[in-house]
């Protein structure tokens, strides 16, 4: 059915204006003043922004982690980042060592296709290069469309990748049209003062913040940097967390080397003093890379300002409190790592950013859409308003105030890490190609209805 959304103030990351939206067959069709289509369902967006889908380049559904895994499937998580104003999310699919890269593969595919309500991509995390794997790297981008790729500096004897594997990535992906992310923090350091740490007893959450500190998440950032310059690549650095890490990236695209950054809510609104809550609360909190002292949130917003960071990722993954962060009570290393985040990043952006006056709208869109649409291969059929593109909307009322709870959040999870926050801002419907997931506040789409999408070469 066609659809025109009346009465709306359409923001993008360049542009704000008045105009009716014309929807036709999933997509934008015509943007006007006046239209009128015989038989199309009017859309009243009076009193509201008309934002392009927010894209959540960061997210780690039905993931495993340490023995478990994190609690929203494709189904619960793409249904709670639909309540939040997000309609595609990119999430990581994780490879074993001595698998084939088309394997894991396969196994996200299992997970996704028929449970996500909304669009969605993959990335690849690469844990080893040899023969086989660089011989399967051409068909994963051309074939599959997984253009960006990512390496693990941190988790020791896990996920931790040499410097030699980043490097011959980063060659690879400059050959190929990719992008390599990096998880940015010096892993032999971590183990050692985590082995520390817990030989001396100091056991508790905050433990967890104090062996890994900014310095070698700043140390790894720039060495990350370092290796993209020589490999005359390309890089995108995921959750920054401090004013190290920022420092290092500004340095680097200064000095004209492609290098971008990602924050995300969390790092912009907790702190680490939340690791010190009593009876095992601070578990909560638990990420990696850690919260920080809540001096480097400024560096974080000033960042976002500035263009030094260009995206927000929520990072989730949810692990409940009782019978999986739990796990650790007596062993910091034994929390489960993340937190839910995927339904908040969208409006704790707009009312922590736009209504504080830290951000415009244009960079809200910029960082919470359009910048990841780019980045990622998939502008501009995603990320903007325009004729063409998909019909990936969100009708956003920006003076509903809501507080964040537990009790009425979507997440599958039994805690929400921001209870008790108030929000200026949420999303009232939500369209995804044009049909609507998220309609007056409420759920209508239907598990399967999330397309994969096939992005294109790095070309930023």
């Amino acid at each position: 059915m066609k659809k025109i959304i009346k009465n709306g103030t359409v923001v993008t990351a360049e542009d704000i204006y008045r105009a009716d939206i014309l929807i036709e067959n999933g997509k934008i069709k015509t943007i006007g003043n006046e239209l009128n289509e015989n038989n199309a369902e009017i859309i009243n967006a009076k009193g509201c922004y008309v934002f392009p889908g927010g894209i959540d380049p960061h997210t780690h559904l039905d993931m495993p982690f340490a023995g478990t895994f994190t609690k929203d499937d494709f189904e619960t998580g793409t249904i709670a980042a639909a309540y939040g104003g997000t309609t595609t999310i990119i999430d990581f699919c994780i490879t074993e060592k001595g698998k084939s890269l088309n394997s894991a593969i396969q196994e996200w595919h299992r997970k996704a296709d028929e449970k996500a309500v909304i669009d969605f991509g993959f990335h690849l995390m690469i844990g080893e290069v040899n023969d086989d794997v660089l011989k399967e790297l051409p068909t994963v981008i051309n074939e599959e469309g997984i253009s960006s790729f990512k390496i693990f500096m941190a988790y020791k004897n896990t996920l931790q990748a040499d410097d030699e594997t980043l490097f011959r990535t980063l060659v690879e992906a400059r050959k190929h049209g990719a992008l390599v992310m990096v998880h940015a923090e010096n892993g032999d350091v971590i183990d050692y003062l985590v082995n520390e740490a817990i030989k001396e007893g100091r056991t508790d959450p905050i433990y967890h913040a104090l062996t890994r500190p900014p310095e070698v998440e700043g140390e790894a950032t720039g060495r990350a940097a370092k290796l993209t310059a020589i490999a005359n690549s390309q890089l995108y650095v995921v959750h920054v967390t401090c004013k190290e890490a920022v420092e290092e990236i500004a340095k680097a695209r200064n000095g004209g080397f492609r290098v971008w950054g990602e924050t995300c809510p969390q790092y912009l609104v907790l702190d680490e003093s939340y690791l010190e809550k009593p009876d095992f609360e601070g578990a909560k909190y638990v990420w990696s890379p850690p919260l920080r002292k809540k001096h480097h949130q400024e560096s974080l917003w000033n960042a976002l300002k500035n263009g030094q960071l260009q995206t927000i990722g929520s990072d989730h993954a949810p692990f409940d409190f009782k019978g999986q962060k739990d796990r650790g009570i007596g062993d910091f290393t034994k929390i489960p790592n993340g937190g839910p985040s995927i339904e908040d990043r969208f409006s704790v952006l707009f009312s922590e950013g736009v209504k504080k006056g830290r951000i415009t709208l244009n960079e809200f869109v910029s960082l919470v859409s359009t910048n990841a649409a780019k980045l990622f291969g998939m502008f501009p059929n995603k990320g903007t308003i325009a004729p063409g593109s998909d019909a990936d909307i969100v009708i956003f009322d920006p003076n509903s105030e809501r507080i964040i709870s537990a009790s009425t959040h979507h997440m599958n999870v039994d805690y929400n890490s921001l209870e008790g926050m108030k929000l200026v801002g949420e999303p009232i419907s939500v369209l995804s190609r044009g049909e609507y997931v998220i309609r007056d506040k409420q759920f209508v789409g239907k598990p399967g209805n999330g397309r994969y999408i096939k992005r294109s070469r790095f070309q930023v």
